[in-house]
This record gives C-alpha cells, structure tokens and sequence, in this order.
C-alpha cells in the first residue's frame, strides 16, 4: 500500500506540474460555463414564478448545475491527455518499469479532481457575487464541489478508457458532444423535476449527472437532507469506482495492441 501511495504521489505531481505550466487551459475551459450562468440566469429568472418549480432565485437553483454540467464537459477530455502520452511514447516507457497501473490512473484522478475543485469554486464564487445564496452553508457547498470532482472522475475515466481502446481524437470528440447536452437537459440542471415531462423525469432518475444535483441540493438547503446526500453520493462513490477500475484495466488491453 505504502509503495501504490508513493507512486501515485510521483506520478501526481508529474500531472500537477503540466496542469500548473497550462493556466490558460484552466480559464479556457471555464468560459462556456460562465456564459451558461449568466446567460440562462438572465434569460430564465423568471421561470421559478411557474407554479411547482419551488425555488425561490433561478440563480440559487443554477449554480449547481453550471457546476456539474462544467464537471462533465471539463472531465470528458480527459482521454485526450491519455492519446497524447501515447503519441509520444510516454505511456509505453511507464509501462515496462514496475510502476503500478493503478498509480498511472490515481495520479489522473487526482489531477482532474484539482482541476475540477478549482473550477467549481470559481463558478461558486462568480454566483455569490451575481447575488446566489448558499443556505446550507459551507457544509452545502462542499458537498457540491464534492459530487461534482465524483462526477468528473466518471466521466474523466470513461474518456479515458476510449483514448485508450479507441485511439481517435474523433471519437472523443464525438463523444463529448454525444453525452453533455442530453445528460445535462434530460435532469434538473436547468428545470425542476416537478415541471419535466414523466419520461424525462424516468431518465433522470438514472443520470448521474441528476445523482449530484440530487445530493448538492439536498445539502444546499436551509435545512439539509442528509439522508438524500448519503444515497446518491453513494451511488456515485460507487459509479466512479466501477469506472476507475475499467479504466485501470484498459492498460492491459492497450498493452496487447502495442
């Protein structure tokens, strides 16, 4: 254990270092999701007078999902970190020397998991200073930033493993631009739950990117429901588990190809 935690340290800080070199990457990526929270905060304000959407500010109700909806779209790049590192023969040269693949993958987690904090603070932030409010106190907020650094890592994993099987920007690409706006528009990222035609709310239900929305609400409120926190972050911890190992075992399958 002692020998998986020094590695994934070194490797991590290898990581950490190209992310530091890169800011530019880091505002870059947080443009779109600056225009999401401003443009549909203004734009949709008045959509909580409808009856039954239960919210008081379209903008408290928002940040939460500019918040996870950047996890998503930020994550799913994430393979395109992994066909660089081939391309340039790095992968292969950590492969032959007895550095474990599950400190290869922890050290990506990691990374993406700083990078996901950061930006998920700034979106916090930029919403307070708009005028959103955070009844559930700081408590409230970490679990937000939490649930989404658990959704980044899914998704992170699974743009991942198709750089690695796969072998394609375009797929990644593809990829991206196949899972972001349904997953985002079929949950409650924008729309309460309650205004959702019944087959939508039957998807949402499954999505995970609704899991996190689930558990950062319930902790956001004035009066947080724990027990809803506890079962959709469970099921994320779980999802992103599953989708780490998957990752993980890819190696091998890449191994094999080369």
């Amino acid at each position: 254990m002692s020998t998986l935690i020094t590695q994934t340290w070194w490797m991590t800080h290898r990581r950490l270092q190209t992310f530091i070199r890169q800011p530019a990457f880091l505002i870059i990526t947080l443009i779109q999701p600056v225009i999401w929270l401003f443009l549909f905060g203004s734009l949709f304000k008045r959509i909580v007078e409808l009856p039954g959407f239960g919210a008081g500010s379209y903008l408290d109700y928002l940040v939460p999902g500019v918040v996870v909806m950047n996890a998503v779209a930020a994550n799913m790049w994430a393979g395109m970190g992994a066909l660089e590192e081939i391309e340039r023969g790095t992968l292969n040269r950590f492969l032959i020397t007895p550095i474990r693949r599950s400190a290869i993958m922890n050290a990506a987690v990691v990374e993406q998991a700083v990078s996901t904090t950061i930006q998920s603070v700034i979106i916090v932030l930029l919403g307070w200073l708009a005028g959103a409010h955070y009844p559930g106190g700081v408590a409230g907020v970490a679990v937000l930033i939490v649930a989404s650094i658990l959704l980044g890592t899914v998704f992170g994993a699974l743009s991942n493993t198709v750089g690695m099987v796969v072998r394609q920007r375009e797929t990644i690409i593809a990829l991206n631009i196949f899972l972001l706006l349904p997953l985002t528009f079929l949950s409650t990222a924008f729309m309460a739950k309650s205004l959702m035609p019944g087959w939508m709310q039957g998807i949402a239900a499954v999505n995970p990117l609704n899991w996190s929305l689930d558990a950062a609400r319930a902790a956001l409120t004035d009066s947080a429901d724990w027990a809803t926190v506890a079962t959709h972050g469970g099921l994320l911890v779980a999802l992103a588990v599953l989708m780490v190992w998957l990752s993980t075992n890819t190696f091998r399958t890449y191994q094999k190809s080369v």
